[in-house]
């Protein structure tokens, strides 16, 4: 382990509570294999028992390359890593592959394949009676590494994967008006949600990478592409069902449990507990759906300034609103790229939006489309139909190519490079909304472009609540995501990485040189952006792993409130997680 590591490590967890030192050390001990303690073969095979065999070892998968490199194992494994369903079908594997002087993805020492709360409650008491890391994976795609732990017990929620539509749900032991809802199972991907509420004219607020994990996402607060419409994640949550620390299978929501529901609301993933359930309201599906993409070239740093700025100005006038989501990128080579999405407007209604800044543009012979504007808007209810977008020849996904696979699964084309990705540096800092005022517009483009020349980077507009209706904001204000959110008119994510680095890979080493090389222009890019927003906080699963402060960033003034729900629900510390409560 890095020395940093572990020293931010020992410190958040020994210091961030009122215990004895010497308690919350020993509590957070944990036992590995061949020390005093780790269970024996029988009590291992008793756990097995429990759970009617859903108990296994957990395969070192690379194993296959060691022994015929050439063979056709080795080949089907290596296309494999770079198919997110794949991987998400793996006990051994994660999204991403690791992080420099940070983490490695390695597979657990055994893992329960957990088909009901049951399961999950006996691996909790199980741990918790051996003193046994656990770590969680629903979908497995923990840029920090929570989803995975080296000679840890593995608590795999993949197959619970029922999901139920609600006319008029009520939760359990409260008496407010029913309302239509969706039951999702803890190892439901969001793909399999979107396409199930959909079909039924509905639509639920979730991510936007079809293979996260429902349960991951809520716990991190959960930014999708229309969230300035509909909100977090989050804040949609009506009842979760989780297994907490002493083995108890509880329902939590605003009525039972209320203190345990709102810290499972953004708190942090695999601190509270093990979730197994979650019902989410359903929204009215919109009409329409559709993406804007273009990519600008300016022919000088003069002009890059006066583009970058109109750009800001255009955003904040025209689609800082419910309608629109995504990103813009900046580049220090004075392009900008544009990857928006929306959703309620015809192709007529969206472009009159951007109309604006394409005449300014045209106006300027200093810019050129490198890669031309384009717009288009489609039916909601096919936006994650896999077969409309082969019907009509759009190359917008991939699906899952292995034999056999269901003919529905697919991913965007654009998060398909991410896939096993080793994270070299990645940090992130909403931006508040006084920098769009008229006074600072000037002063944010040139930190944008100064900041670009280190590293280039993009502002996430839909993970900035800045814009959206006082509904949306009224329902996020009472979740555990830090309240910069609310106003923040988006998330800055600066990050870097290389290829994958799975334990035991063959030919896949890390070439450190370059990730230092990575990990230091993210940082000066970082550093400069910042100094228009000093102290900016930062999306939990979307941040540096050596966070400075991180409770602070991540949760702001909720950190007393969650710190309470902690000790309160996991006073031993059984579940604990980097960059976690404590």
């Amino acid at each position: 382990m890095h020395r940093r590591t572990l020293i931010k490590l020992a410190g958040g967890l020994l210091m961030s509570t009122t215990a004895p030192l010497q308690v919350r050390a020993e509590a957070y001990r944990r036992v590995r294999p061949g020390e005093a303690g780790w269970p024996t073969d029988a009590q291992w095979k008793e756990l097995g028992g429990q759970i009617g065999g859903r108990l296994v070892t957990v395969p070192r998968p690379l194993e296959a390359c060691r022994a015929d490199p050439k063979g056709a194992d080795c080949a089907n494994l290596f296309r494999s890593l770079k198919n997110p369903w794949a991987i998400g079908d793996s006990a051994a594997l994660t999204q991403t592959s690791g992080w420099a002087d940070a983490w490695v993805s390695t597979p657990s020492a055994y893992a329960v394949r957990a088909q009901s709360a049951a399961d999950v409650a006996a691996a909790v008491n199980f741990a918790r009676a051996h003193r046994l890391r656990v770590a969680v994976k629903g979908g497995g795609h923990s840029y920090q590494g929570t989803s995975n732990a080296p000679d840890s017990l593995l608590i795999w929620t993949r197959a619970m994967d029922r999901i139920e539509l609600h006319d008029a749900f009520v939760a359990q032991g409260c008496t407010s008006a029913p309302q239509p809802a969706v039951s999702l199972g803890a190892g439901v991907v969001w793909l399999n949600a979107y396409a199930a509420v959909t079909k039924a004219g509905r639509y639920v607020q979730g991510g936007g990478c079809t293979t996260v994990g429902v349960a991951g996402l809520i716990q991190s607060g959960g930014f999708g592409s229309f969230s300035k419409r509909y909100g977090m994640a989050a804040a949609s949550l009506i009842e979760a069902e989780v297994v907490t620390a002493d083995g108890a299978v509880r329902i939590a929501n605003a009525c039972t449990s209320p203190d345990l529901f709102w810290a499972l609301k953004g708190g942090g993933g695999g601190s509270f507990g093990v979730i197994t359930r979650l019902t989410f309201r359903t929204h009215d599906v919109p009409d329409w759906i559709g993406g804007a993409n273009g990519r600008i070239e300016a022919d000088g740093d003069a002009s890059y300034a006066a583009l970058v700025a109109q750009a800001l100005r255009h955003y904040r006038d025209r689609l800082c609103n419910p309608h629109w989501g995504e990103q813009m990128e900046f580049h220090g080579n004075r392009h900008l790229d544009i990857s928006m999405l929306f959703q309620g407007l015809t192709d007529k209604e969206a472009l009159a939006a951007w109309q604006p800044f394409l005449d300014w543009v045209a106006a300027r012979p200093a810019y050129t489309w490198v890669k031309p504007f384009w717009l288009k808007a489609m039916p909601a209810r096919y936006f994650w139909d896999l077969s409309f977008y082969q019907k009509h020849g759009l190359d917008f996904v991939v699906p899952d190519d292995r034999p056999g696979a269901p003919a529905y699964r697919m991913v965007w084309a654009g998060d398909k490079e991410q896939v096993g990705t080793y994270i070299h540096a990645y940090t992130s800092a909403w931006l508040p909304s006084r920098l769009l005022q008229e006074a600072n517009v000037d002063t944010l483009a040139t930190a944008i472009i100064e900041a670009s020349r280190e590293l280039g980077f993009a502002l996430h507009f839909n993970k900035g609540l800045f814009g959206a209706s006082a509904e949306t904001l009224a329902r996020t204000r009472d979740t555990a995501m830090n309240p910069e959110v609310l106003d923040a008119f988006a998330l800055a994510i600066i990050a870097n990485g290389g290829p994958a680095v799975f334990e035991g890979l063959p030919g896949a080493h890390r070439d450190d040189v370059k990730a230092q090389q990575g990990e230091e222009a993210t940082r000066k890019s970082y550093a400069r952006l910042i100094q228009v927003a000093p102290g900016a906080g930062a999306y939990v699963s979307e941040s540096d792993f050596f966070q400075k402060d991180y409770r602070k960033a991540y949760w702001g003034s909720n950190v007393p409130r969650l710190t309470a729900a902690k000790q309160k629900y996991d006073p031993e510390g059984v579940f604990t997680v980097r960059n976690g409560i404590a």
